[in-house]
C-alpha cells in the first residue's frame, strides 16, 4: 500500500493483527502508517530513530491507542533495542540497585569500510535542524520528571579519551538517551521501579579521527541550519559524510565485514545499602553485540519485537498505547530471543563491591 493513500493504508491495518512499518524519514512518511493502525486496531511497530516522531505520535495517540487496545512501539531497531533492552539486562543482572548506566558504541568494519543508506542522512539532516520543535513537543506533553536515585551521573565532554578503550570518544548523536529515558520513566511511574540514569557514547578512534570528525561537524552544524544548506547535505550525502552514507546503502561485502559492540558500565548499591545514602559500591560490565546494525542487526530486533509482542502478549502492559521498547517488553522474553538470533547479551564483569 501506499503512505499517500489513506484507503489502502487502512484496508492493510485492518487484515492483520501487527504492522511493522520501515518508512524513513518517519518524519515525512511514518504518521499516516500509525494512524492507520491505531483506527483499524492493528498494532504497530517501526525502526525510528527520530525522537520528534517517536514523541509526536505518544503525544497523538497514546490515549487512542490505549482505548483501541492496540500497542505503538517505536524505535525497535539498532535505534534503540540494543541501548534500552541493555540497561534492563544490566539491572537484571546486578545484585542490588542499578542507579546509573553509561554505554559505549564501537562499529568494527571490514576492508570495504562502512556505509549507510541516505535515509538515515536525512533523517539526522532535518532532525538537528528542527531541535527548537522538540522542546516545544515536550513542554506540550508535560513529562513527569525522572527522579534522580543515587549519585547524579556526571556529563562528560564533547570528546574525551577513554581509559578502558583507550580511544577517544563522543556522545551518541542517536535517539537512545531519549528512548531509555522514556521507558525509565515508565517503568518508575507505572512499575514504581528504580529509574536508571544514562549516558551514551560512541567510540571514534585516534586523535586523527577526533580532527577529521570535528571538522565534519562543524560544516554539518553550520549547512543544517540553512534551506540551501539542508539541500545541499541531503543532495550530495556522500560527499559531506566522506562516503559513510550513500543513495545506494551498502554493498553485501560491507555489511559482512561490519559488526557492532554496545559496553555497559552500569554502578548501583548493593543489596541492603539504601541508594539515597552514600556513594555507589557495586560495579558491574556487560555488552551487547551483534552483526552490522543498519541491515542485519535491525530487522533482527525488529522482526524478533514483533514475534514478542505476538506471542508473549500476556506480558505486555496492560494497556494498549505507545511505548518505547523497554516499556513494553521488560516482562517478555525479547532479550532470550534476540539471543538466539545474533544480537547477545552478556555479563563481561560480574558486580563487585
Amino acid at each position: 500500500c501506499d503512505v499517500g493513500d489513506a484507503a489502502s493504508l487502512a484496508a492493510m491495518a485492518r487484515q492483520t493483527r501487527l504492522v511493522l512499518s520501515c518508512v524513513g524519514p518517519y518524519r515525512f512518511l511514518g504518521e499516516p502508517v500509525v494512524e492507520a493502525c491505531v483506527e483499524n486496531g492493528a498494532s504497530y511497530i517501526d525502526i525510528s530513530g527520530e525522537p520528534q516522531f517517536l514523541e509526536g505520535m505518544y503525544l497523538k495517540y497514546n490515549d487512542k491507542a490505549a482505548e483501541k487496545g492496540v500497542y505503538v512501539i517505536g524505535s525497535c531497531g539498532f535505534d534503540s533495542i540494543p541501548a534500552d533492552m541493555g540497561v534492563l539486562y544490566t539491572r537484571d543482572k546486578l545484585k542490588g540497585t542499578l542507579t546509573a548506566v553509561e554505554s559505549f558504541l564501537k562499529v568494527k568494519s571490514g576492508p570495504e569500510g562502512v556505509c549507510v543508506h541516505d535515509g538515515t542522512w536525512k533523517s539526522a539532516v532535518y532532525g538537528l535542524a528542527d531541535q527548537d520543535n522538540l522542546k516545544k513537543l515536550r513542554k506540550k506533553i508535560g513529562y513527569a520528571p525522572v527522579p534522580v536515585v543515587g549519585a547524579k551521573l556526571r556529563r562528560r565532554g564533547l570528546v574525551f579519551y577513554s581509559q578502558e578503550f583507550k580511544e577517544y570518544c563522543i556522545p551518541f548523536m542517536g535517539s537512545d538517551v531519549s528512548v531509555v529515558k522514556r521507558s525509565q520513566r515508565y517503568l518508575h511511574t507505572k512499575l514504581q521501579e528504580t529509574p536508571v540514569q544514562y549516558g551514551a557514547y560512541v567510540n571514534i578512534g585516534g586523535l586523527g579521527s577526533v580532527l577529521k570528525l570535528m571538522f565534519a561537524g562543524i560544516l554539518f552544524l553550520l549547512l543544517v541550519k540553512f534551506s540551501f544548506g539542508r539541500k545541499l547535505l541531503t543532495k550530495y550525502p556522500e560527499f559531506f559524510s566522506a562516503g559513510r552514507f550513500s543513495k545506494q546503502g551498502p554493498t553485501q561485502k560491507q555489511m559482512d565485514g561490519t559488526s557492532f559492540t554496545m559496553t555497559f558500565f552500569g554502578e548501583g548499591y548493593s543489596e541492603g545499602q539504601d541508594p539515597q545514602n552514600g556513594k555507589p559500591n557495586v560495579k558491574i560490565c556487560t555488552e551487547v553485540k551483534g552483526p552490522e546494525p543498519g541491515y542485519v542487526a535491525t530487522p533482527i530486533a525488529m522482526v524478533q519485537a514483533g514475534i514478542s509482542l505476538l506471542e508473549d502478549a500476556a506480558c505486555l502492559p496492560k494497556q494498549g498505547g505507545v511505548y518505547s521498547p523497554a516499556a513494553a517488553f521488560s516482562k517478555t522474553k525479547l532479550i532470550d530471543r534476540l539471543n538466539k538470533c545474533g544480537i547477545e547479551f552478556s555479563v563481561i564483569s560480574k558486580p563487585e563491591v
